[in-house]
């Protein structure tokens, strides 16, 4: 397939029925936690800080990081060839090269006989100059770089703590980057106004030499009592089938949509718009660019389509295989979903595995699955969307159920109008051809839109 093994995305383990427990999973650390040198205006991460006292020191101390290491190589299956070791924040780079190459020689000390590891790091560069990229370089760390788009569309909101564009800063990182043959992608919010301009976003990053790209839709919700009470600034998630094992708060119901609409946030992205994001995109890629630009939704499509074990956990029919572990040691069921009702414990105080093998970590990654609505169950693009993202699951569906995902519109649209590509694309990669081939319409015949009733997720 045109996935590039460069592209080091861990697959959520297979979950297929309820009560199963995984045997390797995904951890994200954060190391600075929610500390940031950034301001954007849409992140849902900087408001982590008020669920922490105002004293905290965010900083990863060693005795976490070295429990981290260690309990992450003996608390996944053995059978796994390689070790994933995930950084992220706020802002990881926070923490200086130092702290990076104290958890590479751990990383060596803990890793098993004939096993390998590797290392993922998301930043916004603002600090990535030589030393960093000659240091990730050589430790051969994949990064991924946060990057909206052109000038005017990444200084929308991605400004500094004094409200200054950083546009400037985070291109001369990449050109940095790409200096010193740093593995990276792009990782490319796409919001309210970036998603009305997706040829200029995509041509943009062709014409600047990244390759690697993925898209992340932004929604956010205007916070309820449950939020403000935590002294949160965005809605807590929406609860899936009633209230998840050990959940402490009350969570907000599910919205008809035309509600749910008034009370996302003003930079949230549009549901149809996304669709069409997405599908302006795709367009020029299946054309120009298979095989050259790696769209990470459309690799994912792809495999879905294929019958393939998902590569990305909104699109996996189970989640709760990816969690997450604060500065302090503090594990969390997932990115989205780090509130106090979602802790599992601490890794100075708990083994990781047990608290990812938890009944309540196996419980909330099933109700991506048992709580979807009949909508959903129904619908002809199931095998691909599997429901998406739990955390934008708060829209009532036309049947009047609770857990229809804010973007389902765009999501099926999207689906929609790229299946007959994909079953293609499919058909060349059976056929062991380059799926290259598909930009040559003399050689490939596509199938009219709507000639298989459903997403089946075969081949």
């Amino acid at each position: 397939m045109s996935c590039s093994v460069k592209q080091r995305i861990p697959r959520e383990a297979a979950m297929s029925e309820a009560g199963s427990v995984p045997g390797s999973f995904h951890v994200m650390a954060k190391p600075a936690g929610p500390a940031c040198n950034l301001r954007c205006e849409y992140c849902f991460y900087l408001e982590k800080d008020a669920l922490f006292p105002e004293v905290e020191e965010y900083r990863m101390s060693d005795e976490v990081l070295e429990a981290y290491i260690r309990q992450n190589y003996e608390s996944q299956d053995p059978s796994i060839p390689e070790y994933l070791f995930a950084w992220q924040g706020g802002e990881p780079t926070l923490l200086g090269i130092d702290f990076f190459r104290r958890a590479v020689e751990l990383e060596r000390k803990y890793c098993p006989a004939g096993k390998k590891f590797s290392n993922t790091l998301q930043t916004n560069g603002i600090l990535l100059d030589d030393e960093w990229c000659e240091f990730l370089a050589r430790n051969d760390f994949l990064v991924g770089l946060s990057l909206d788009g052109p000038r005017e569309i990444h200084d929308r909101y991605r400004v500094d703590r004094g409200g200054n564009p950083t546009f400037d800063r985070v291109m001369k990182a990449l050109r940095t980057l790409q200096k010193h043959g740093t593995e990276f992608n792009i990782l490319a919010c796409v919001n309210r106004e970036s998603s009305e301009r997706p040829l200029d976003v995509y041509r943009f990053f062709r014409e600047n030499g990244a390759r690697f790209i993925q898209f992340i839709p932004i929604v956010e919700r205007l916070p309820g009592k449950g939020a403000e009470d935590l002294g949160l600034e965005l809605a807590l998630p929406p609860s899936l089938g009633g209230e998840d094992p050990g959940v402490e708060l009350t969570l907000p119901p599910s919205l008809d949509a035309e509600k749910a609409a008034s009370t996302v946030t003003p930079w949230s992205v549009e549901p149809a718009a996304y669709g069409a994001f997405l599908n302006a995109i795709f367009d020029e890629w299946v054309r120009k660019d298979v095989g050259e630009m790696f769209v990470m939704t459309f690799e994912w499509s792809l495999t879905a389509y294929m019958g393939m074990p998902a590569a990305a956990c909104f699109f996996a029919t189970r989640c709760g295989t990816g969690v997450i572990l604060e500065h302090n040691g503090d594990v969390y069921s997932c990115d989205h979903f780090m509130y106090p009702a979602y802790r599992l414990g601490n890794i100075l105080e708990d083994d990781l595995g047990a608290m990812v093998r938890s009944e309540k970590q196996i419980e909330f990654g099933a109700l991506k699955e048992t709580a979807l609505p009949r909508y959903c169950t129904e619908c002809e693009v199931l095998a691909a969307c599997r429901g998406a993202c739990p955390k934008h699951r708060f829209v009532m569906s036309p049947y009047g159920e609770p857990g229809l995902n804010y973007l389902c519109e765009g999501y099926k649209d999207y689906f929609t109008h790229i299946k007959p590509y994909l079953h293609a694309m499919a058909k060349l990669y059976m056929e062991d051809r380059p799926i290259s081939e598909i930009m040559d319409q003399t050689i490939i015949v596509i199938p009219k839109a709507g000639s298989e009733e459903h997403w089946t997720g075969k081949a």
